[in-house]
Parts: C-alpha cells; sequence; structure tokens
C-alpha cells in the first residue's frame, strides 16, 4: 500500500498560516516554516534515486514558558495534516528504572494516529522540557543521572532514526503485549523548555571584562537578546550532552511576550479568546464587548503572574463568570444584550494561580 503523501507548503505558505493564528515569535515562525518544509520535501523525493543523501534535521526551540513553543509545533501539524505527539520529559527516566521510557513518546504518537505506523513514522514528536532533563552531575559521579543524563543517552538513536519496539499500550503495566515496530529516521522531533538559566551562561560568555590597573573595576556589557547567541557550547555548560545536541542542529528561540503582545493575542488570532467568548454569548443573544483599557489591565495581570499566554484564559474566566451565568436568561428577549466590560469589573478579582 502506498504512503500517503503529506499535505506540503512552501514555507511562505506555512509561515502565513502561523500569522493568523500566532502574535510575534517573526524569526521563529521563518526557521520552523523552513525546517518544516525541508523535511517534508525530504520525505517526499526519497523514492527518487540520488547520488546525495540527505539527512535529517530535528529543531531544539528555546523560549520562556507561555510563549508558544508548543503551540506553535500543533499549528503546523494542523496545516500539514500530520500526527503530532507533545512528550512531557518530566515523566520520562532511562529505561528499567521508575518512570516512563523514552518509548513512550513513540506510543503516544501512535495512539494520535489510531496506530497507523505508516502515518506515525511521518509525524512530528515535540520533547517538551526537555531542559528539566539537563545532566544534575558536576564532575565525576558514582550514580547514575536516570532522569537526567540517562533520559538524554536513551534519546540518541530514536532521535537520529532506528527501528525502535513500541508497547502499543506502555511497557510497564502490560509487559506481556507483543511490540509494534516504527521506524524513526522520518519522525521530525522538536526538543523544546524554557532553559531557564541559559541566557545567564551566554552573558558570561559573550560578556566583556575590563581587567587591570588603568581601567574601572570589573565591568560586564550585558547582551539585550542572549539567547539568539546561544551556542552548543552553553548547551553543553547548561547540562545537555554533546551527543544530544548534535541530534538537534537547527536551533532557534521564542521571545518572552510583553504586555501589548498578550493584548494583541486576546483579540486579533483567528481562535482569540475574545472572539471565542463572544461566539459562545452569541448563542445567549448577547454581545460582549472589551473596553481597551479593560484588554490593556487583562494583559497586564496575565504578564505579573509570568505564565505568558496561559494566563489569559484562567483571568478571562473570572472576567466572564458572572456575565455567563446570567447570559442564558436573555435569550427569550427579542433583541441581544450589550455587556461592556470595564477596569472597574476587574477590580476585585482575585489573583490567579
Amino acid at each position: 500500500m502506498a504512503t500517503k503523501k503529506t499535505n506540503l507548503k512552501t514555507p511562505k505558505e506555512i509561515k502565513a498560516y502561523l500569522d493568523e493564528r500566532v502574535i510575534g515569535q517573526e524569526e521563529t515562525k521563518k526557521v520552523l516554516s523552513v525546517a518544516v518544509y525541508n523535511h517534508y520535501k525530504r520525505l517526499e523525493n526519497l523514492k527518487y534515486e540520488t547520488n546525495v543523501h540527505i539527512d535529517k534535521s530535528n529543531v531544539l526551540l528555546i523560549g520562556p514558558t507561555g510563549s508558544g513553543k508548543t503551540f506553535l509545533v500543533q499549528t503546523i501539524a494542523e496545516l500539514l495534516d500530520v500526527p503530532c505527539y507533545i512528550q512531557d520529559c518530566t515523566k520520562i527516566t532511562e529505561s528499567g528504572y521508575v518512570g516512563s521510557d523514552v518509548e513512550e513518546c513513540l506510543v503516544g504518537l501512535l495512539r494520535s494516529c489510531n496506530y497507523d505506523i505508516r502515518k506515525a513514522e511521518r509525524g512530528i514528536v515535540v520533547l517538551d522540557e526537555i531542559d528539566k532533563c539537563a545532566s544534575s552531575n558536576v564532575g565525576p559521579s558514582i550514580t547514575r543521572d536516570v532522569g537526567g543524563e540517562g533520559v538524554q543517552q536513551a534519546l540518541l538513536k530514536i532521535a537520529e532514526g532506528d527501528v525502535v519496539g513500541v508497547p502499543p499500550m506502555g511497557g510497564r503495566k502490560h509487559p506481556e503485549q507483543p511490540l509494534l515496530y516504527i521506524n524513526t529516521k522520518n519522525i521530525l522531533f522538536i526538543a523544546s523548555g524554557a532553559f531557564a538559566r541559559l541566557d545567564k551562561i551566554i552573558d558570561r560568555r559573550i560578556g566583556t571584562q575590563q581587567v587591570g590597573f588603568d581601567t574601572p573595576a570589573q565591568t560586564k556589557k550585558k547582551c539585550l537578546d542572549p539567547l539568539s547567541h546561544v551556542t552548543t557550547t552553553d548547551l553543553r555548560a547548561f547540562g545537555m550532552i554533546p551527543e544530544f545536541v548534535g541530534r538537534f542542529p537547527i536551533i532557534t528561540h521564542t521571545d518572552a511576550l510583553t504586555e501589548d503582545d498578550l493584548m494583541r493575542i486576546l483579540t486579533e488570532p483567528k481562535n482569540a479568546l475574545v472572539k471565542q467568548y463572544q461566539e459562545l454569548l452569541s448563542y445567549d443573544k448577547t454581545l460582549i464587548r472589551f473596553s481597551t483599557e479593560a484588554l490593556r489591565e487583562i494583559a497586564h495581570r496575565a504578564l505579573s503572574m509570568k505564565t505568558g499566554a496561559r494566563g489569559l484564559r484562567g483571568i478571562m474566566e473570572q472576567v466572564m463568570l458572572n456575565i455567563m451565568y446570567e447570559a442564558p436568561d436573555n435569550r427569550s428577549k427579542h433583541k441581544p444584550v450589550v455587556v461592556q466590560v470595564t477596569p472597574d469589573m476587574l477590580a476585585n478579582l482575585r489573583e490567579v494561580a
């Protein structure tokens, strides 16, 4: 049976689709668009004989929490109609120890496409929170780092490309089940994480120190955007092993969202939160309008929580609670009710954890 072709889009088409749904992150959207296009272009042309072998290029995506890392990948997978699975790497330990084995990411990918192996072998796996698997050992150690370096070592063959035996229902609870074999050489792996201390490591490397009798005492320049200067050396200093970093040659990063970005996220994307609540309330003949000041206050609160775009929904649920509680009683009225959200309505909101 022939493998179904991917709905291949050009980098500009991919980025245009992302622009409709993701605010900001222009450079990251461009890098991901090119990386994904090249990956699937490579797969579409594997059937043609050529003297040049094109290796797979996995992606390392760095950025603060709530900046849209996994959402970017999910959106691209949706556009290309390929299976995508997001693996929380904090649950993984080296095989043989308590926790999930590294093959769990492939089990999840198979589940996402109803165990269609051919489809899974052209899918995308996001290794989320990969920074939590940084090596915790500084120098020689007599103990095994089974949740850090051990996980990185176990992921090497899977990320590079290997035929892996996968227990379809997970290996720990059903050890007797027959294995499904999946070839990972054409699966695109995208490792993502916040890498919280990485900017300080980069600053130390690129900062300039002036030391001497005729110079001010140890003055250092701080880089405004350190993540744009990240190198494999910095990642090794963070705790990523060189073999793992080598499997992810494309490195890009997302920027922390500003208050203006959060305001735009509330209203501009195709599935913006404000549009979602307006759609929900339209079923009850209720129109909802948000003043600019109210949107600014919501964005400001989300920014102070330091959870990026994730904090917006929690605040919006509080704002909309009483409005959505009363809305069903408006159905019997002949014309829509208009509700205006103002900063006064937000004044007494509790802090969202």
